[in-house]
């Protein structure tokens, strides 16, 4: 089960995600991401913090959203993964593919550079 809450904090969204991404929920992450993108928010913040599992669904999702972020130049960072949840994300190669921090302050700086 996963909850997912969305902040608007200035010219940026923070999208928290609490709980575990399987295959069932990760269609709720999907949901959000999309919005977020549709809704023309050039900087996202995914807050891993308390992220306890992702499925390959899960990563599936990050993964169908690469391209389109480039594509319209949005700024993506995941913050806050636990060591067993980032190890996922590492195995994929997910973690040269999308910019991963370990904190808040350490993502923001990513997303405001330029």
């Amino acid at each position: 089960m996963v909850e997912i809450e969305k902040e608007l904090e200035g010219d940026r969204i923070l999208i928290r995600v609490i709980g575990e991404v399987d295959a069932s929920s990760s269609i709720k992450l999907d949901q959000e991401l999309s919005e977020a993108i549709e809704n023309n928010h050039k900087k996202i913040l995914v807050d891993c913090e308390k992220l306890e599992y992702i499925s390959s669904a899960g990563l599936g999702v990050f993964m169908s959203y690469i391209q389109v972020l480039e594509k319209k130049e949005i700024k993506f960072v995941l913050y806050g993964l636990s060591d067993k949840v980032h190890n996922v994300f590492e195995i994929l190669g997910l973690d040269q593919l999308l910019p991963i921090t370990g904190s808040k302050e350490e993502a923001l700086q990513i997303v405001n550079e330029g």
